[in-house]
């Protein structure tokens, strides 16, 4: 089942373009992690890049881009997914807040899917991410689920689920404010 939610603007950010941002993450054995993201407001207003061939890429919070962050409850070590409507995708570990750890080895296969139609963008993305599995079979996940939104000035506005206090941070625990169960293996 789907754990969707509605992101908030931080307050010390502007958008009036951006009317509502919701997301969802669900995670089934044997599958993978499916994320959801939906915007509605004056797409005019925004500059959402132009869908193209997806690739890795890096710096794409510098721009519009849904993001999310998974780490075992309980654990320091996390991961960032970065999903731009453009299709370029990145994927970040960390041993604790902010300190750099060696990507996963496993493939993290991604499929992203844009669609824009009025005032509403979608992007659907799929990400294996069976190392956070493998690390506690049956453990609790902690997930934060945000999104910097750039508009037609080059001015950001960064949306999450819980803000820390102060500036804008979605490495910030605080924010990892969504739990979900990792996936338990059918009997």
């Amino acid at each position: 089942m789907p754990h969707t939610v509605v992101l908030t603007r931080h307050p010390r950010t502007d958008s009036d373009a951006v009317k509502e941002i919701q997301a969802s993450v669900s995670w089934n054995y044997g599958e993978p992690i499916a994320l959801h993201y939906a915007l509605k407001g004056d797409l005019s207003r925004l500059r959402i890049p132009k869908l193209r061939p997806a690739r890795k890429s890096d710096r794409l919070w510098e721009h519009t881009c849904f993001e999310a962050f998974f780490a075992v409850k309980g654990q320091p070590a996390y991961y960032e997914i970065n999903l731009a409507p453009s299709g370029e995708w990145a994927v970040y570990a960390f041993r604790r807040y902010r300190e750099p750890a060696t990507p996963p080895k496993e493939k993290l296969a991604r499929e992203i899917t844009v669609r824009s139609a009025g005032e509403n963008l979608q992007l659907d993305a799929s990400v294996w991410m069976d190392c956070l599995q493998a690390k506690q079979p049956g453990a609790r996940l902690s997930v934060a689920l945000s999104a910097v939104i750039e508009d037609n000035r080059g001015m950001l506005s960064y949306w999450a689920l819980k803000h820390p206090p102060d500036k804008p941070d979605f490495h910030h625990r605080d924010g990892f404010a969504l739990e979900i169960a990792a996936p338990a293996k059918k009997s």
